[in-house]
């Protein structure tokens, strides 16, 4: 039996100019359903120097979907019922560091999350699961990209903290020092929950953050605007292009599980007792929890089946409470 996460399928989150990928065979975009609705946009089905990919553009091509009404759930969900066992998030992001200029690469890994009005988890009432993201991203597949960038030439800054906003609206410069004081490297509005969704479904994730701009923070910079986002976009997008090619073929020889546990996430995570977990729901999370909760319907106590009663033998009772007692309304008998 193959391994979790075997065989090796790259999925890739970013705009709709990242998937203009020279070099692609087998192109074909395709509507894939999901319990949770309707993902983002149709998926695009390729293969690149035969390792397979599918890409899905976040906001949906054209940019139609704000950061809060993407559906995030449905997005991972179409990914892994494709066959996606990683995936390459590419996102453009505001600097909150002076050294990381508009056009920087900063491979992240760890995350702030500041939003609010996002489903969180594929789990809830009737079957609850806590997974562990103290390292919400997979290293061995920044690791990858970080050789793939260094031997492409392709410059990419190894660590950093996201910072995940609600948006839509840009911060403040309040707000922007704030996080700053935080620690946080750069400031974004879509990888959470996207990265804690990824866990859940036991995908490995990691984020190559694109900066467009210095939020507005910076005294000798204009505050962020959509013209200088779209501007620095287009630019970044022919390195973003070529760190892929260089990235997809380092993939495809894997043939284990995740040395990070990314694809064995679940193993200790599901705390709602076997006979508590509601039907429903599990049957929603067969394809995102479908290894671990298999493994557990097969071991869990099954309950005995209900029996319906039989009018002509009841069960359980004696030979004399079958009689049918005497109505009380029975016309009495003539007396001699």
């Amino acid at each position: 039996m193959a391994e979790p996460g075997t065989p090796p399928v790259l999925g890739i989150l970013g705009g709709s100019g990242i998937y203009d990928i020279g070099g692609l065979t087998k192109v074909a975009w395709q509507k894939v359903a999901t319990p949770w609705g309707d993902p983002s946009d149709e998926l695009m089905f390729a293969e690149y120097q035969g390792m397979p990919l599918v890409f899905l553009p976040r906001h949906g091509r054209g940019h139609p979907i704000p950061p809060t009404e993407i559906n995030f759930a449905a997005n991972i969900d179409a990914l892994k019922r494709s066959g996606v066992t990683e995936i390459v998030s590419l996102s453009a992001v505001g600097s909150l560091r002076e050294e990381l200029a508009p056009g920087a690469f900063v491979l992240i890994d760890q995350f702030i999350d500041r939003t609010f009005a996002r489903r969180k988890s594929f789990f809830g009432r009737g079957l609850v699961a806590h997974v562990s993201m103290a390292d919400p991203v997979c290293a061995r597949l920044g690791d990858e990209i970080a050789a793939a960038a260094t031997a492409h030439n392709i410059q990419v800054l190894r660590g950093g903290t996201y910072l995940t906003m609600e948006g839509p609206q840009f911060s403040t410069r309040a707000e922007s020092e704030l996080y700053r004081h935080w620690g946080a490297s750069v400031i974004g509005m879509t990888n959470m929950p996207e990265a804690k969704l990824a866990r859940e479904a036991e995908l490995c994730y990691a984020t190559v953050a694109m900066v467009t701009d210095y939020d507005c923070w910076h005294p000798h910079h204009e505050h962020v605007t959509v013209d200088q986002v779209v501007k620095v976009l287009l630019g970044n997008a022919e390195r973003a292009r070529g760190l892929l090619q260089a990235v997809a073929p380092r993939l495809k020889a894997r043939a284990h599980a995740c040395r990070c546990g990314c694809h064995r996430a679940l193993d200790a995570a599901l705390i709602t007792a076997p006979e508590k977990r509601d039907a429903k729901l599990m049957a929603k999370l067969a394809v995102v929890a479908g290894r671990i909760l298999g493994a557990t319907l097969k071991n869990a106590p099954q309950k005995p089946a209900a029996q319906k009663p039989n009018a002509k033998k009841p069960v359980g009772k004696s030979a004399s409470a079958k009689k049918k007692p005497a109505s009380r309304r029975a016309k009495p008998r003539a007396k001699n």
